[in-house]
């Protein structure tokens, strides 16, 4: 039988380290992105005998998972054992170790055996074995940047809802949240399911369940079409606009009525706020709006708030920079000719690229929940690169060369306008707000979030 043990010092008590992996949400922050893997029935709580059902696929081979948990003694151990999946058999103890009282030990204990023998630990372990290590680095890195990013307001507990639960960042924000210990309901659109706590929302009619809304400390507001989704017609344009600008006025509208209004409503913008600014001068939150499209929208966006904002609400205009995540945005698309090597830089290269990792943008998005901050917010990291370093770095992660430029004329061509703004122009922008408020970041640079997304620690 095959033994991997992996241990990683963590920035939190053992308390708050167990406490984290028995909240709900644990299971969706613990899958790597590069993994297919269906969530098919999760633990209603971690006792003995809770099950957890996973559907993942290998090599476009479908393959079900069972786990049971055993074993449980919350705050300081928890095993689960396989009940069908791939391996003959499979015993996983999750330990949490104390070692301060600000620090404890995370320890990944796993005995299994290949199925097929002799045969299959010669022809499957080391891919096995590999696949653990690479694996479990990556659980242990997300854990510590959760933990990091909740220990900024340590012991303050939430009640939360989160539109665009759908999206990217949304979808990702939620399981953070309550890992964290806070209450999160999802606004949703067409029929609510109100045993979870969601809120309806009526798109048509431009309506929110405004009961559900009562007594929250924070909304965030995230919903809005994919800016990069498909060509800008003049009806998708309009879908954009629309799609940020009158919801967000509704919401913030429905949250000034309120008897018992939130503290803060957090509300999604962007970087293109800033248009096309050459570099390599930097542009900050008390920087003019650009000019064109995309600055024009921003703006609207932002101004959508006001209702809240008049009402006494504290209002927080996150503009976010290119999200990386291994999951969508930007570097999903990237990767298929990157791996190719056919990657390069777009254009002459020189053109601002303002990013943040998806994990230290959910931490972002969490500290201006409370911290003492209104306006606009730029969630960037402090160095933002040119789109020329960025294609290199990534050329260089990957191990492909990335020598293969998309010339102006190509990208006008294949994309038009939305092309030429979104690939073609950008800023250097700086997140001196955050920078000023102390937020730290646990992926400022811009290789370790390419290795930490992808997986490539070596």
């Amino acid at each position: 039988m095959a033994v991997f043990v992996r241990s990683s010092l963590m920035p939190a008590s053992a308390a708050e380290l167990a406490a984290w992996h028995f909240r709900s949400g644990a299971i969706d922050r613990l899958i790597p992105p590069w993994e297919d893997v269906e969530i098919l029935e999760r633990p209603v709580a971690m006792v003995d005998g809770a099950l957890a059902r996973f559907r993942m696929r290998k090599f476009g081979v479908p393959i079900e998972w069972i786990a049971r948990h055993h074993d449980v003694q919350p705050g300081v151990s928890f095993c689960d054992t396989q009940d069908a999946g791939p391996f003959s058999s499979w015993h996983h103890r999750h330990s949490f170790l104390p070692q301060d009282e600000s620090s404890s030990m995370l320890e990944d204990r796993i005995q299994y055996e290949l199925p097929g023998g002799l045969i299959g630990r010669t022809v499957g372990g080391g891919t096995v074995a590999s696949d653990l290590e690479k694996m479990f680095t990556w659980r242990h890195a997300r854990t510590r940047h959760d933990l990091q990013h909740h220990s900024a307001f340590p012991g303050e507990r939430l009640r939360v809802a989160v539109s665009g639960t759908n999206g990217m960042v949304g979808g990702s924000l939620v399981p953070f949240l309550t890992t964290g210990g806070h209450d999160v309901r999802r606004i949703v659109r067409g029929v609510a399911d109100h045993a979870r706590g969601d809120v309806a929302w009526n798109q048509r009619a431009g309506t929110f369940d405004a009961s559900k809304l009562e007594g929250l400390d924070a909304v965030v507001h995230l919903a809005g079409a994919g800016i990069a989704d498909e060509r800008w017609s003049a009806a998708r344009k309009k879908e954009i606009r629309d799609s940020r600008v009158n919801p967000t006025a509704q919401l913030a509208r429905t949250l000034a009525g309120l008897d018992r209004k939130p503290r803060v409503l957090v509300c999604a913008s962007a970087v293109g706020w800033y248009g096309n600014r050459p570099g390599p001068a930097q542009v900050d939150e008390s920087s003019s709006r650009g000019d064109g499209y995309l600055p024009e929208i921003c703006e609207e966006w932002e101004r959508a708030t006001d209702a809240a904002r008049d009402a006494g609400i504290r209002v927080v205009n996150v503009r976010i920079g290119v999200v990386i995540s291994a999951r969508g945005g930007a570097l999903a698309k990237l990767l298929p000719p990157f791996k190719m090597g056919l990657g390069g830089s777009v254009g002459n290269g020189a053109q601002g690229m303002s990013w943040i990792d998806l994990d230290d943008l959910l931490g972002v998005l969490r500290f201006v929940m409370s911290a003492d901050v209104s306006g606009p917010v730029n969630a960037v990291v402090p160095q933002p690169c040119s789109n020329k370093e960025f294609g290199r770095t990534l050329g260089s992660v990957l191990g492909r060369p990335s020598i293969a430029p998309l010339p102006s004329t190509a990208v006008k061509l294949m994309f038009g306008e939305m092309g030429e703004r979104l690939l073609l122009e950008g800023a250097f922008v700086a997140p001196a707000r955050l920078q000023a408020l102390g937020f730290r970041w646990t992926l400022p640079n811009l290789a370790d979030a390419f290795r930490f997304e992808l997986g490539r620690f070596q």
